[in-house]
């Protein structure tokens, strides 16, 4: 996608594939659109993920297939550049994966920082993304893209940074009002976690600086989720869930803008007026 004269680059820093449609993913269309460059990085190529049989060609790694899925992924959500800093998946929290030495998770911090900052110093990037102080829910991961990715903007002089996390306030809220559907009609289970005392899952409101409406292009971005094909099939819960539930869930989201005193509550990503809902 071609970047117009005087746009920005915004550099989205992700996990694994598929982590960058779920949380990120209409920002970073809404963000091509406006002609800006948008460049994606991911730590790993998810090795560690959990895949059904049969899904995998022979001889076709996991990790293989998630690459291919995360380039059409990306290509949908137009991405401009995909790089892969090259570590391996570290798996869920207190898994023996975790002792992997060449794991994101024992990756040495300054070098992994290293290697993103000369990404960004070669995009000369306006806008870095990467995840909240506990990784969105507490993956080994996820909490080292956070301490990578502010490292890595120190590094590279970036001073526009965001840490993507969940709304937990907005999710407690989401909860208790479908709750509340269900005792109406007489089903007193909810498949629907409690996370409203959960310290480990997503960020209070109060904390939260940055609200971006994707709901312009949630229909793309629940595409570019199905592309991930090995890890969210036609059976998952995000393809399970109606439109216009997926749309009130996934259709925000959400950024505590770090080091900055925001006035308010930003609605977009860059110094300019937010794409129109």
């Amino acid at each position: 996608m071609e970047r117009l004269p005087d746009m920005g680059t915004l550099v989205t820093f992700h996990a694994h594939p598929d982590d960058e449609a779920i949380a990120t993913g209409g920002s970073m269309r809404l963000a091509a659109d406006a002609g800006h460059r948008v460049v994606l990085v991911v730590a790993t190529r998810g090795e560690c993920g959990e895949v059904a049989d049969g899904v995998l060609d022979p001889d076709e790694t996991l990790g293989q297939r998630r690459e291919a899925e995360q380039r059409v992924s990306a290509a949908m959500l137009g991405v401009d550049r995909v790089e892969f800093l090259g570590y391996h998946d570290s798996g869920m929290v207190d898994e023996p994966s975790n002792d992997n030495p060449t794991c994101f998770w024992q990756a040495d911090v300054e070098e992994a920082a290293a290697r993103l900052a000369a990404i960004l110093a070669n995009e000369d990037v306006d806008v870095l993304t990467c995840y909240d102080s506990h990784g969105g829910y507490g993956h080994p991961d996820h909490i080292q893209v956070h301490r990578v990715g502010h490292r890595a903007a120190e590094l590279a002089g970036v001073e526009r940074v965001y840490e993507s996390t969940m709304n937990r306030t907005r999710i407690a809220e989401l909860r208790a009002a479908a709750a509340a559907i269900a005792a109406e009609a007489g089903d007193d289970e909810l498949d629907m976690p409690d996370v409203s005392q959960d310290d480990t899952f997503g960020s209070p409101d109060e904390i939260i600086t940055t609200a971006v409406d994707v709901s312009s292009v949630v229909a793309i971005k629940r595409r570019a989720m199905a592309a991930h094909a090995s890890q969210i099939d036609d059976s998952s819960f995000f393809m399970q869930m109606p439109h216009e539930m997926f749309a009130v869930a996934f259709g925000t989201e959400w950024f505590i803008r770090a080091d900055s005193q925001v006035d308010g509550r930003e609605t977009w990503l860059f110094d300019e007026p937010a794409p129109p809902a």
